[in-house]
């Protein structure tokens, strides 16, 4: 679920190459990866001379119709949908970006952050660029036009992701060719599939299941899969990779049909829930989730603790994520509006609530409250992950200590907040054991960053932890 969250999606990426009726294709690709971003939109396609774009603010649905997909033309197109991190909204923001190039004219879309924008950035300007957007994804356009070796694109994308530092996941597309990159720690997923003789790239694999397309691999860290007309061909940018993928991707951001790295995201949701209950048994009535990313931590806690699992929050599906509101006064709104108790169900009971994390802790106090008010007897709180106490640097928009509630107040302290009977969060150890992984970004749960950090980001924070 999404509650207090300040938490904010790093964006969703899609590209078709090789196949009819690509806009469309990525269309519905779009709509599979919109719960990644749900400011703005856009597809960018290609018929092998003449790029055509289409892009606005708003829903998928919303953005775009029968007629403007129709006028983009071509077998190759790539998509995105965006939820504002670096550089803030704006039309000027939204993605793909086109640039022109006497090499040659290309198209991009990113999924991630640069933690060294504001210095690359300084560093172009002085060399003569000119920006037309403050978002960071312009960056790598900037770089690859300063790259001299014209002859070979690949060597001049390669040279220019090895300037940045952070989160990636690049679609590029050209007259001829769709470039797929991403950042060497592995920090964002991005995955090839097959579909009628061409390829499809996506963010998360649940959008392959909507186009038809068959999975065949990820793409690895520090990896550039060139698609062309001869195939795929792998070339790799950097010698140093890791595999740090975001915890969030798999604790909330993901659907639960997709898999990331070998791991189905359902699947590790409900291993969280029974590790939950591993870790600290409990004896209750019934079982809760918050809709909707904590139902599959709340099946396996249920299954693990032989407690029934019941609906006792019903979702209004006709209403956003809370996160995606631009402003806090709008996102309490929306939180007002999405979730109901269902009393039948609550009262006169002992309740365990599953969730996926808290961030201010505000919402989870108003859903217990909320619980209590219909009719609940105790309701104790289990949350699938640790507890936030860092903020993120990678796309996700935690960005100071003061929003986390859990970087400067105890377990007991946030629970005594939130108006629980008690308080549970998974270790972190936890995460690894669920996901059967060696590696994982935990960075916000326990302030250890894998890629180095700049100053300007490390002035972003307000208290000076850093």
């Amino acid at each position: 679920m999404i509650f207090d969250k300040n938490l904010h999606e790093e964006c969703g990426v899609f590209g078709v190459y090789a196949n009819h009726n690509a806009s469309d294709l990525v269309y519905y690709g779009l709509h599979s990866l919109q719960h990644r971003g749900q400011e703005a939109c856009g597809i960018v396609s290609n018929d092998g001379e003449n790029f055509y774009i289409q892009k606005g603010l708003g829903l998928v649905t919303e953005v775009f119709n029968e007629q403007n997909v129709a006028k983009l033309k071509g077998l190759n197109a790539i998509g995105h949908v965006r939820y504002s991190t670096a550089g803030g909204g704006g039309l000027e923001n939204v993605q793909p970006m086109y640039f022109r190039h006497h090499t040659g004219n290309f198209a991009l879309a990113h999924n991630g952050n640069i933690v060294n924008s504001n210095e690359l950035k300084k560093y172009l300007e002085d060399s003569g660029s000119i920006f037309q957007s403050t978002s960071d994804s312009e960056i790598l356009a900037h770089l690859i036009k300063k790259e001299k070796r014209d002859s070979n694109r690949v060597l001049a994308i390669a040279n220019a992701l090895n300037m940045l530092e952070g989160a990636f996941a690049f679609l590029i597309l050209t007259n001829d060719k769709l470039y797929c990159c991403r950042d060497k720690y592995g920090l964002r997923p991005l995955s090839i599939a097959k579909l009628n003789g061409g390829y499809v790239v996506s963010s998360e694999t649940c959008a392959f299941e909507v186009v038809g397309a068959t999975y065949i691999r990820d793409i690895e860290p520090g990896e550039i899969v060139i698609i062309d007309k001869d195939g795929l061909h792998s070339y790799f940018f950097s010698q140093y990779q890791r595999h740090k993928m975001c915890a969030m991707e798999y604790i909330y951001f993901a659907r639960p049909d997709s898999d990331i790295e070998g791991c189905n995201v359902h699947t590790f949701r409900k291993e969280s829930g029974k590790l939950l209950y591993k870790q600290h048994p409990i004896k209750a009535d019934i079982v809760i989730g918050v809709p909707d990313s904590s139902l599959s931590a709340a099946i396996g806690f249920a299954e693990a603790s032989g407690i029934p699992y019941e609906m006792g929050l019903v979702k209004n599906k006709y209403i956003g994520r809370t996160f995606i509101q631009p402003s806090q006064e709008l996102r309490e709104r929306g939180v007002k509006m999405k979730l109901s108790a269902v009393t039948s169900i609550l009262k006169g009971k002992k309740v365990v609530l599953i969730d996926d994390s808290i961030v201010r802790g505000t919402t989870s106090k108003r859903i217990v409250k909320m619980l209590k008010e219909a009719g609940a007897l105790e309701v104790h709180v289990y949350i699938a992950s640790p507890p936030i106490t860092s903020p993120c640097f990678y796309g996700v928009d935690i960005s100071t200590y003061d929003e986390l509630i859990s970087a400067h107040k105890t377990i007991d302290e946030v629970k005594e907040i939130i108006g629980a009977d008690s308080l549970v969060f998974l270790d972190e150890n936890k995460l690894y054991e669920a996901g059967k992984r060696s590696e994982l970004c935990t960075a916000c749960f326990c302030g250890k960053y894998p890629t180095a950090l700049y100053q300007s980001y490390k002035d972003a924070n307000k208290d000076g932890k850093f």
